[in-house]
């Protein structure tokens, strides 16, 4: 190799390396640096997302679709750790992993409840895939197939001690494990959903700003400390 060309290439893969900031010695990845959003892009709507305090913060806007904050890189066997809050009881938000973006418009094909197939499309740049929920009304932790299946088979219980672990406009610990065709979710430290799954094995994460139609309220969720451990 030219040695004139070794150390520009040298900076370069260093700058490559810490694109997601620095991984420890323990293998653990920084998704965010806490003061910028390099290394994520918005995609689906038009909801904001900005950096203050330390925190990702999202924000709704009244007409906007379902938004998120996605990484630009993605991730197969892993194991993703976040802190989120909700700062309103009426905010329904979700953690996107494992998801894709679509190149164009998209049609799935699956089986409803009475066995019929039945068909969804979906836009050019919509998110779709496994989400773990994030809710004030119940269900956190259970897990959406977001845009595809649409489908809620994952889900504590309602009236379960699982579905009543999140705690509203406090910080709330997250932990979700993939594995393979294995999906654990975890929520202050308590199981809520462990399944098995196969339709996707890599993919995005994704912060989500949920649409809330006409209402011009500019409810806001917070994420921080969020980190991912690759297993593969």
């Amino acid at each position: 190799m030219n040695r004139k060309l070794l150390a520009p290439l040298t900076a370069t893969i260093l700058l490559l390396s810490l694109h997601y900031t620095s991984a420890g010695q323990d293998g653990w990845i920084s998704l965010f640096d806490g003061e910028t959003l390099e290394g994520w892009s918005v995609h689906s709507g038009f909801a904001t997302f900005r950096v203050e305090d330390g925190c990702i913060v999202g924000q709704a806007i009244k007409e906007s679709p379902n938004t998120f904050l996605c990484t630009d890189r993605e991730f197969s066997d892993f194991i993703l750790e976040f802190e989120v809050l909700l700062e309103d009881d009426e905010l329904n938000s979700g953690v996107q992993f494992r998801s894709h973006i679509a190149p164009q418009e998209l049609v799935f094909w699956f089986r409803n409840e009475t066995g019929q197939y039945q068909a969804n499309t979906i836009p050019a740049d919509r998110v779709y895939g496994y989400q773990v929920e994030i809710s004030a009304g119940g269900g956190s932790g259970g897990v959406y197939d977001e845009a595809r299946r649409a489908m809620m088979p994952w889900w504590p219980e309602e009236g379960s001690k699982e579905s009543k672990v999140f705690r509203n406009k406090e910080w709330n610990s997250y932990r979700v494990e993939c594995s393979g065709d294995s999906i654990r979710t975890i929520v202050n430290g308590m199981v809520v959903s462990d399944f098995r799954d196969a339709l996707s094995d890599r993919g995005i994460i994704g912060l989500q700003v949920h649409d809330v139609g006409n209402n011009p309220t500019p409810y806001q969720v917070r994420w921080r400390n969020i980190r991912l451990l690759p297993l593969d």
